[in-house]
């Protein structure tokens, strides 16, 4: 399958999974990206919602004006309000010949799903690359569980989420877990990356775990860091999650 992700808006990205004739479409905060992909023949089968947000949804109606009766997968929560399937927790969908699992992971907002398709994690707003989501409804204990378990994926599993947020997200890993070796090594990447005018996601859960401190709050670097922060040792790595999330909301590099 082909994978390929849509710039909208200032930072979003739509995602499009494509086998050889038809494509999932994930999140489309806005219509005409997607528009303008289907006059190059793009072929929708199904859009596929993590949140509620409009950015991630807003698109919708008008994608259904001009594909009447395509199937829409999204979260239980009635402030999404395009007809949709509902999905939660453990659903099993089966889309271009591929199974789809759905995992709910709160925190970004209370109905926040994920989707896995083919080795690919749609992660919405919950993990991006070097960084995570701000707990808009969510508690510390919730998003700190919602990142371990999609850290618990294999290691391959290209995670592809929501926004164009990693120079952002690196300057502030760097502060907390400075003497990181693979860090540094992604930032340059990232860099590059976006000097050359390239996307700097997908990234993989393997290099996610390596470089990203939301998913490393147990490591001895950032610890060390929390504990500066606090003026003594976190209690457990939900407290170090919710110290480094609070620090990022106000972090200015």
């Amino acid at each position: 399958m082909r994978l390929s992700a849509l710039p909208a808006f200032e930072d979003n990205y739509i995602w499009v999974l494509r086998d050889a004739q038809r494509a999932l479409v994930v999140d489309p905060g806005e219509a005409a990206p997607v528009l303008a992909a289907a006059r190059e023949g793009l072929e929708p089968a199904a859009i596929l919602l993590t949140h509620h947000h409009p950015d991630h949804c807003g698109g919708v109606a008008a994608l259904l004006e001009r594909w009447p009766g395509l199937p829409v997968f999204a979260p239980d929560d009635a402030r999404i309000t395009v007809d949709c399937e509902r999905v939660g927790d453990g659903s099993r969908l089966y889309l271009l010949g591929q199974d789809v699992q759905v995992l709910a992971v709160p925190g970004h907002t209370r109905s926040h799903i994920a989707f896995v398709v083919h080795e690919h994690l749609f992660c919405g707003d919950t993990l991006f690359s070097l960084g995570c989501g701000r707990m808009f409804e969510g508690t510390p204990e919730q998003m700190h569980g919602s990142l371990q378990r999609l850290a618990a994926l294999p290691d391959h599993t290209r995670v592809c989420c929501g926004h164009e947020y990693t120079l952002a997200n690196a300057r502030f890993a760097c502060e907390v877990d400075p003497d990181n070796t693979a860090l540094a090594l992604r930032r340059a990447e990232a860099i590059r990356q976006r000097a050359s005018g390239i996307p700097t996601v997908p990234t993989t859960i393997a290099s996610e775990r390596d470089c990203n401190p939301f998913l490393r709050c147990g490591t001895a670097g950032v610890r060390e860091s929390v504990a500066g922060r606090l003026g003594r040792p976190a209690a457990d790595d939900v407290e170090a999650f919710a110290v480094l999330r609070s620090w990022k909301d106000g972090f200015r590099a």
